[in-house]
């Protein structure tokens, strides 16, 4: 059994609780207020409780994976073998944790970061123990998607590569090592994409509609890049393509004004309940496509 601390309870920190707890972990999930915790503790029962509800799992099953995962406002002197940080994409925000994280943790710790976008390197520098720093970025939804990209910094060691490769089986995922690039591949590769989607929207290239059809007809994409979008979150989109771009320094890497608009708006997508889309409730089925910007044409 490991020991486990995820700091940050929102949508990618209560998933990676729920499968590490799942797995038979022992889990201790960490936010700034008791309100955050206790929002990603009944995330993570509703999950179980439909798994219940499918047969994937018994009653039984449920109950003790919950009773794996503790809540902790505090990660002052804890012991645990690995600190997962799940909080926002802010490079400052990040920095300011693993420095935490590091006099608060043994000294024997890893400390891996589900960031999808920030320099490893640049989280390690902040800390008196890069070698056992890593990035171990998860997919959303957690519980459900497969992959994890295991990303080392210039010093992380191979025991620290082979230990969280390991979990990341452990956790019923597909570990894959990539570079220490903006981006990494994943979002190196798609998010480029949605932006380009949003540019087309800008431009009244095509309705929310017509964009998302084509890609989902067309490219066979479960879901259209405007409605991935609006599930990514658009503050997070925004905040990995300014990594992208500042990292690259590349002009395909700009993101789109609508978006930033969007964001300074508050229309950060389904959490927010709206965004390309209307959503019934923040998290909620949608109701309606957003036609804000639909045909806006370039600025």
């Amino acid at each position: 059994m490991t020991k486990i601390l995820v700091v940050g309870a929102g949508q990618m920190g209560a998933g990676i609780a729920q499968v590490a707890a799942q797995a038979g972990d022992a889990v201790l999930l960490n936010d700034r207020t008791q309100e955050y915790i206790d929002g990603g503790l009944l995330t993570i029962d509703k999950n179980l409780e439909r798994a219940v509800e499918k047969g994937r799992m018994t009653n039984e099953e449920r109950q003790a994976a919950l009773a794996r995962i503790q809540p902790q406002l505090t990660f002052e002197n804890v012991d645990v073998d690995v600190a997962i940080e799940a909080a926002t994409e802010n490079l400052e925000i990040k920095l300011d944790l693993f420095a935490k994280l590091d006099r608060h943790t043994p000294q024997r710790a890893i400390l891996a970061s589900n960031t999808s976008s920030i320099s490893i390197t640049k989280l390690a520098a902040a800390t008196k123990r890069p070698a056992l720093v890593i990035g171990m970025h998860y997919f959303n939804p957690v519980p459900v998607m497969r992959l994890v990209e295991v990303i080392r910094g210039i010093a992380t060691a191979q025991a620290t590569f082979d230990a969280v490769r390991d979990l990341a089986i452990a956790h019923g995922k597909t570990p894959v090592e990539v570079r220490n690039f903006p981006g990494f591949v994943s979002n190196r590769v798609l998010c480029p994409m949605l932006n380009e989607a949003i540019f087309a929207l800008y431009e009244g290239v095509g309705s929310v509609e017509a964009i998302d059809t084509v890609m989902r007809l067309g490219m066979n994409h479960p879901m259209g890049p405007l409605e991935l979008s609006d599930f990514i979150g658009l503050d997070t989109l925004l905040s990995i393509l300014e990594v992208l771009y500042d990292g690259f320094k590349d002009p395909k890497y700009r993101p789109c004004p609508l978006l930033r608009e969007y964001v300074d708006a508050g229309w950060l997508g389904r959490k927010a309940g709206r965004g390309f889309y209307e959503y019934a409730t923040p998290g909620g089925a949608i109701v309606a496509r957003n036609g804000a910007g639909a045909a806006v044409g370039a600025r």
